[in-house]
This record gives C-alpha cells, sequence and structure tokens, in this order.
C-alpha cells in the first residue's frame, strides 16, 4: 500500500496546492451565498403563509426538503462539471509531459497508480462536499435541524461524486488531451442521469424494474431523503469498481506498447 499512499499524497497536494482547485471552490461559495439564502427566506416565507396555503405539501415544510435538498441538486449539478476539471489531468496530462512513462517504469503496480490517483481525487470532493456542508451547519445555531438524514444525504452526494471521480479518471486514461478528457468525462457524468430516464418511458414492467435498478437517480433518492439502502450501496461500489477496474486496464495496456 506504500506505492498508493505515495501516488495518493502526491496528487492530493497537487490538487490543494492549485489555483484551479481554490478557485473552483470560491465559485462554489459565490453560488451558495447566493442561492442559499435565498431558498432559506422562501422557507421562512411558507412557514409563515402556511396556515393560508393548504395544498403546501407537508414535506415542504420541513427544512430537509425545503431547504438542504434543494441545497443537495445544486451541488449535484456543480459536481458534474467540476469533478471533470479536478480529474482531467490526471492521466492526460501526464502523458502528455512524458512523465506517465516514467511512472509505468517506476516500482508501482496499474492498480496502486488508480487507486492513488483516485482516493486523491475523493479528497479533492471531499473538502467541496464539506464546503457545502458549511452552509447547513451554519443554519443549526438558528433552526432545529435533524443531523442523521442530512449527514446521509451528504454521504449520497458523495458517492454521487465518487461515481463520478472513477468515470472520470477512466475517461482521462483514454486521452493524452485534458480538454477531450474533459468533454469525455462531462458527457459520461450527464448521461449516467439520462439511465433513469427510460424507467419513465418503457411500457413493461420488468424492463422498468430494470432502468430503476441501474438508476442513479433513484438510488440517490433514498439516501438524500436519510434511508441507507444495502442495494444502493452495492450499486455505486458496484460502479466506482468497475470504471477503476477499466481504468487500471487502460495503464495496465500502456506497459505492453
Amino acid at each position: 500500500m506504500s506505492g498508493v499512499m505515495t501516488i495518493f499524497k502526491k496528487e492530493l497536494k497537487g490538487f490543494y496546492f492549485n489555483p484551479t482547485f481554490w478557485v473552483i471552490c470560491f465559485l462554489i461559495s459565490v453560488i451558495f451565498s447566493w442561492v442559499y439564502p435565498i431558498q432559506l427566506n422562501l422557507f421562512a416565507q411558507l412557514l409563515m403563509n402556511f396556515v393560508m396555503q393548504q395544498g403546501v405539501p407537508q414535506n415542504q415544510l420541513n427544512i430537509h426538503y425545503g431547504v438542504f435538498l434543494r441545497q443537495l441538486s445544486y451541488l449535484n449539478l456543480l459536481l458534474i462539471f467540476v469533478v471533470p476539471a479536478l480529474t482531467m489531468k490526471l492521466f492526460a496530462e501526464e502523458k502528455k509531459l512524458r512523465t506517465f512513462d516514467l511512472l509505468l517504469t517506476s516500482p508501482v503496480t496499474s492498480f496502486q497508480i488508480v487507486l492513488g490517483k483516485f482516493l486523491a481525487a475523493l479528497g479533492a470532493i471531499g473538502g467541496i462536499v464539506l464546503l457545502a456542508f458549511l452552509y447547513p451547519l451554519a443554519t443549526s445555531v438558528m433552526a432545529t435541524v435533524n443531523w442523521a438524514p442530512l449527514l446521509i444525504a451528504f454521504m449520497g452526494i458523495f458517492l454521487v461524486g465518487a461515481v463520478y471521480a472513477a468515470m472520470d479518471l477512466f475517461a482521462s486514461s483514454l486521452t493524452e488531451n485534458s480538454i477531450a478528457a474533459y468533454v469525455t468525462s462531462v458527457m459520461f457524468n450527464v448521461s449516467i442521469w439520462f439511465i433513469g430516464i427510460g424507467s419513465e418511458v418503457v411500457d413493461g414492467e420488468k424492463a422498468r424494474k430494470v432502468f430503476e435498478h441501474v438508476s442513479l437517480s433513484s438510488h440517490l433518492s433514498s439516501l438524500v431523503e436519510g434511508t441507507v439502502r444495502t442495494n444502493g450501496l452495492i450499486f455505486f461500489l458496484s460502479i466506482i469498481v468497475l470504471f477503476c477496474f477499466l481504468a487500471e486496464r487502460v495503464v495496465e495496456s500502456s506497459r505492453w506498447r
């Protein structure tokens, strides 16, 4: 595991010492500092007027649904484009600068290379998710927060970020062009959400269940509502393992060229 830790530390330093990462964090802070107070004000107005609005669903009167889940949906949308920006250079830049050949000749296996880079990407994503978590944390000073479903919901978003990281790491391993890696990664991240739409358009019951089983949104929805399901965790882990395995195969194939 020393090889994994060496690559993990190197790549994690590369993220946190890179101005691009802090620019991304700054932009995310600007977006949330603008959107989050608006959602809080709307929720406060809804609470004050709920007696007059008998048709309002009860879950909309819960801050978890009325504010926090809206913030998580924005965070998910941002991660679709932010994670590729973080991961696009992990392999593509090294191939372009020819340092990838040196990495292949070093005493580390392809598995250790991929795992070290993937864990470093998780470290960067964890920092962004933690940044977003500061807003509900600050809200807890003036409102009662049910922490268990909130923490599970943020864990769900972190797992979605991990899925993006695995897919985008694979995309970066396919090319030495960072822009091509970014575009491919965004396409991966967007397309995985369209799989869930299949459950809404197919007619057959069996086909609908298959689409629901492989739908990222259906597994995420239970987590953001505060419910942990084993099949959901297995689904996320399966996608992560699959794309890390594909990236490892691409790296390993490079040794024989």
